[in-house]
């Protein structure tokens, strides 16, 4: 695909987009916004909150009528201090990109000033607030987009929200044998960094303490 977008199909794209979510989800608490990065071009994309009672809905309509076809990143985040209703959060980070897999032998050769309506990329976000508790869960996308499959194992992993309906959930980034319910990212796990000691400070029996306990890093 050469070169990249305009400025103006930047803009049209975002407020399709936000036209298009806000006439489908309008009165079901999902909400959506224009962002822009903050580097030089300032590109414009699609900041969205739904209450996790909506998600696959959501997720579905973004996949097949918006064409929403990558998942590039999820992460999660524990407010303990928070209010009732944000104790958690899950943050999707997806792409609409217009190419697609290509048959072998064959060529498709995109100029990106050329590109019209769903297929001009756009970046979307999509956060997730859970309530307070101690079994925070979202619906798994896996089945809608494969890139989900890693990332929402990496998010259990680390945060401990959980990804109903997730196939093969397992650890991937901790041991295989860290305690149940352990997942560094929660709040309230002391990290030895600034003079606290991590529980986890040995990786195979959760018992030694590291040789520099007591240094500030």
């Amino acid at each position: 695909m050469g070169t990249s977008i305009t400025q103006e199909q930047n803009t049209s794209a975002a407020e399709a987009c936000l036209e298009a979510i806000n006439a489908r989800f309008e009165g079901t608490g999902v909400s959506a916004s224009i962002e822009h990065h903050s580097n030089a071009k300032k590109y414009a994309f699609i900041r969205m909150s739904t209450p996790p009672q909506h998600w696959i809905a959501l997720a579905k309509w973004m996949r097949h009528d918006l064409g929403v076809n990558y998942c590039s990143m999820v992460t999660g985040t524990h407010f303990p201090d928070g209010p009732d209703e944000r104790g958690w959060e899950v943050a999707y980070h997806f792409l609409r990109q217009p190419i697609q897999n290509q048959t072998p032998n064959t060529h498709n050769v995109m100029v990106a000033e050329e590109l019209k309506g769903m297929d001009i990329p756009m970046e979307f976000e999509v956060f997730i607030p859970l309530s307070q508790g101690d079994s925070p869960s979202v619906p798994s996308i896996q089945s809608i987009w494969g890139g989900a499959d890693w990332n929402e194992k990496e998010t259990w992993d680390l945060v401990g929200i959980r990804f109903e309906g997730h196939e093969n959930m397992h650890r991937v980034l901790n041991p295989h044998d860290s305690p149940d319910g352990f997942h560094p990212l929660q709040k309230q796990h002391k990290l030895r960094y600034h003079d606290h000691n991590e529980m986890y400070d040995d990786a195979q029996g959760f018992m030694r303490k590291p040789a520099d306990e007591g240094r500030v890093k």
